[in-house]
């Protein structure tokens, strides 16, 4: 079974994550944050990686902590499910369209985190989460899970629109990187014979 469980208890939050590689797009999410729930759900639909995330954060001070630590807490659960990462496609990506929007998402994971962000928003908030941490939401998400990360808005400008391409093109190249390849039997997809350092 392809799965992580990560249990994050800090002084700003207290967060339970659960994944499962293999599952059908399943979600049960609650950060206290309405349009963070919602990525987070278009993720786990469109990546048909089943997601909990249960989160209780000092949402009196700001959305900062909420949004960082459930990403740390989402990467980590995902390299832990990933294992050792053997028999994985490793690299995915995708074109996501919403609309008048196109959203273009590469990743590889390879144990090595890095995010190129090529993207922006037009208004300080959506719904009442802060757009200004959504950069920051993929940036901790490669950090724990070890994703090089390349997120690109290609044109677009609905905020929301714009928003959800890219939540749905990650799931799409998540979708496709962490299949098991049978052809590889296996084996871990690196001349290096392992992935990461």
């Amino acid at each position: 079974m392809r799965t992580g469980r990560i249990e994050r208890n800090t002084a700003e939050t207290r967060i339970l994550v659960e994944v499962d590689l293999d599952g059908t797009g399943t979600y049960d999410v609650a950060t206290g944050i309405g349009f963070l729930d919602h990525m987070v759900e278009q993720f786990a639909k469109h990546s048909l990686i089943d997601v909990t995330l249960k989160v209780t954060g000092d949402l009196h001070v700001d959305q900062h902590h909420t949004t960082e630590d459930s990403a740390l807490a989402l990467g980590q659960a995902l390299g832990q499910a990933l294992g050792d990462k053997g028999g994985i496609a490793r690299y995915g990506s995708a074109y996501s369209p919403m609309d008048e929007t196109l959203a273009r998402v590469a990743l590889d994971i390879s144990g090595r985190p890095y995010l190129v962000w090529r993207a922006g928003f037009s208004q300080e908030k959506l719904g009442e989460w802060d757009t200004e941490l959504i950069e920051h939401w993929f940036h901790s998400v490669a950090q724990t899970c070890g994703l090089t990360l390349h997120v690109e808005l290609l044109y677009g400008v609905n905020n929301h629109h714009i928003c959800e391409a890219i939540y749905k093109g990650f799931a799409r190249a998540m979708r496709a990187a962490v299949e098991i390849d049978p052809r590889k039997g296996g084996a871990i997809p690196s001349t290096k014979g392992q992935l990461g350092g």
